[in-house]
């Protein structure tokens, strides 16, 4: 009887529960729910040996229906009861969930890296996900780590870079915000920095409570946008980010896929990777508008064709191509530790259907697409022939994505084609064998029929 009278009141606290916002509260209550319900079925079967003995009573006890008829026992009866009431909180907590997700479930903490490289349109790309509510997106924190930890070019420095920027993304996937401390200069102070990286391109570090009362006479090197924000409370941050329900990142400093298996299989994480590639040709006519002065000798050798190239310019360009080029080809093989984990799209097939990829990626990686991030793409996708700057997310895409051809040299695109031949033929490039072919309209640079590892 005790037992009966004790358990409303555990129940009514725990309804009261419920009512906070958040999926971890409504797990830990069903936990709670399941111990108390464990405890009060062991001491009812410590005291009944009658429902050890019967198999008819086994069958009794377990269902989750109360039966018309009058128990046998009080043990029995008792359990009964504990049933019929767990059956019911369970479907209070099934309730619940629903609401709180919106649609549905919201199902397991997923964790998506945008793996790219520089002019491949991974800003672009990365908005898909900064846009989505429920998820703490980061725009290239590992920029802090470049720029502070400096290796030489080429063989174990290379690995060595490799490895700490994947520590680094291990810690931020984890919501660990407070590792980008030893990387931000100047240090921060308190916890508090100004010069987080491209803050603005995260909506998480710019909506509250991240987004803290503005000080003034702060010089912030970089602010949030479309509000005015105080210096970035990394505390503050970390603590949103676990409040999320996803979290992302996008960034273009980690090349080599072979590195990110610790990442894949440690289970605090459920890491979806997704390569965005793009014709190289392409990437290198973007790349010297955006980086003009790095690529002083291509454009001089381009317009000129006095000086002929320096060897290390075009092996740095086929290194380029050969490092995406392996780490694809790695993730199509599609090991035990990727299976399922990796995902590889072309720029060009976003830009030509913003939308539809959109939601191939969202499904490869769990994650519902919501009605918010549709109509981003459509407002960004569509905009004005006059709107589109080198750093610009809002681009006409379908116009944009092969302007490129229009204005390159062929000379140039012929340099490119030889260095990165087998990466181009793997993501189903097309080489163009003369002028007219490079600026003609008419002639598709993209197969016609997608490769076969296009999902």
């Amino acid at each position: 009887m005790e037992i009966r009278r004790a358990l409303p009141q555990d129940i009514r606290e725990l309804l009261h529960c419920l009512k906070m916002k958040s999926k971890y509260a409504v797990l830990l209550v069903f936990v709670i729910s399941l111990v108390i319900i464990e405890k009060e079925n062991n001491f009812i079967s410590r005291v009944s040996d009658k429902l050890k003995q019967s198999p008819q009573a086994l069958a009794e006890a377990n269902s989750t229906e109360i039966s018309p008829a009058p128990a046998r026992n009080g043990s029995l009866a008792s359990l009964q009861e504990l049933d019929a009431a767990f059956s019911q909180l369970r479907s209070h907590l099934y309730n619940i969930t629903l609401q709180l997700a919106g649609d549905g479930d919201p199902g397991p903490r997923r964790h998506v890296l945008l793996m790219a490289t520089t002019r491949t349109g991974s800003s672009f790309v990365g908005e898909f996900f900064n846009q989505q509510g429920s998820i703490f997106y980061l725009f290239e924190p590992l920029w802090h780590v470049e720029k502070t930890v400096t290796f030489l070019p080429g063989g174990a420095s290379t690995v060595g870079s490799a490895l700490v920027y994947r520590d680094v993304l291990k810690q931020l996937l984890l919501c660990d915000l407070y590792i980008l401390e030893n990387f931000i200069s100047p240090v921060p102070e308190g916890h508090l920095t100004p010069f987080l990286f491209r803050r603005g391109s995260s909506h998480s570090l710019c909506e509250e409570p991240v987004c803290t009362p503005s000080t003034k006479k702060v010089f912030e090197k970089y602010y949030c946008k479309n509000r005015r924000c105080g210096p970035l409370n990394i505390t503050l941050a970390a603590e949103a980010c676990r409040r999320k329900q996803h979290v992302a990142l996008k960034t273009v400093r980690i090349r080599q896929l072979e590195f990110l298996q610790p990442l894949v299989e440690d289970p605090r994480l459920d890491l979806r990777i997704i390569q965005l590639v793009r014709d190289p040709r392409a990437v290198l006519a973007s790349r010297m508008v955006a980086f003009s002065g790095k690529y002083e000798t291509w454009k001089k050798w381009a317009s000129e064709g006095e000086a002929p190239l320096r060897e290390e310019e075009v092996q740095r360009l086929r290194g380029n191509c050969e490092s995406i080029r392996v780490s694809a080809e790695l993730g199509l093989r599609r090991p035990g530790w990727l299976r399922g984990r990796y995902m590889l799209v072309r720029y060009e097939d976003v830009a030509r259907a913003p939308l539809q990829k959109a939601r191939e990626m969202f499904r490869f990686a769990g994650l519902p697409l919501t009605q918010q991030v549709e109509e981003w793409i459509g407002r960004n996708t569509q905009a004005p022939r006059d709107g589109n700057g080198v750093y610009s997310t809002c681009k006409n895409s379908s116009e944009q994505f092969d302007k490129w051809r229009f204005s390159m040299p062929f000379k140039l695109a012929q340099v490119v084609q030889d260095a990165c031949g087998p990466a181009m033929q793997l993501f189903g490039y097309k080489l163009a064998g003369s002028p007219a072919a490079l600026a003609n309209r008419s002639f598709s640079l993209l197969e016609e029929a997608q490769p076969a590892w296009v999902t």
